[in-house]
């Protein structure tokens, strides 16, 4: 089955770690949404959840906020 271009997202998102000189490893990066390009910076991986978040609602409802909360527990056993 064919996905319609419409409910297509591409994000474009840039991590670097930096070393807080304490021995504790700290993301950065931002986010981008391709299509607007509107785009955000954050220093909390759960930055990158919120900001898809309501992406994904506004296409298909709980659906991809059981997603969204998936991906976000991926986040999470990364770091």
């Amino acid at each position: 089955m064919g996905t319609s271009e419409s409910k297509v997202h591409s994000f474009i998102v840039k991590l670097r770690q930096e070393d807080d000189g304490m021995g504790e490893i700290k993301w950065h990066g931002y986010i981008t949404h391709v299509p607007d390009p509107e785009r955000r910076y954050f220093q909390d991986l759960n930055e990158i959840v919120r900001f898809i978040e309501p992406y994904l609602a506004s296409d298909a409802g709980t659906v991809a906020t059981r997603k969204g909360r998936r991906w976000l527990k991926w986040v999470r056993r990364r770091r």
